[in-house]
């Protein structure tokens, strides 16, 4: 989350807002952060509609494709997908950007994915 939601507006928008986006995954729902919108196999996708305009998109699109080669490589399964509004959930990955940054900071694996130098510079 320090990487789609880089400062404290960031959560303030996310916490606040009432198109938040607070459950992981949705088929063709608009509420979920990974939206999976209903389409052929050719034209498959996942969007990932946590990050906002003050995300770096360099970064966003670094850590989507990061989170998602380590789910796969270690195995994970997505959490069952929500139908309906999201918002009644009450799913979280981080609460502010001091969380966020910290959950960053001891994520081993995508340390070692992003560069232990990268992830200290960010984080500082």
């Amino acid at each position: 989350m320090a990487l789609f939601a880089p400062n404290v507006n960031s959560f303030r928008r996310i916490i606040l807002s009432t198109s938040r986006h607070q459950h992981a995954v949705g088929y063709d729902n608009r509420t979920a952060g990974l939206r999976v919108p209903i389409s052929n196999a050719e034209g498959r996708r996942v969007e990932n509609r946590l990050g906002g305009a003050d995300a770096n998109p360099y970064l966003a699109l670094a850590a989507s494709l990061a989170c998602g080669y380590l789910g796969m490589t270690e195995g994970l399964k997505p959490s069952e997908p929500v139908s309906g509004s999201c918002l009644r959930h009450a799913f979280r990955p981080a609460r502010n950007l001091e969380e966020a940054v910290r959950l960053l900071r001891d994520c081993r694996p995508l340390i070692e994915m992003l560069g232990e130098r990268f992830v200290l510079a960010y984080t500082r």
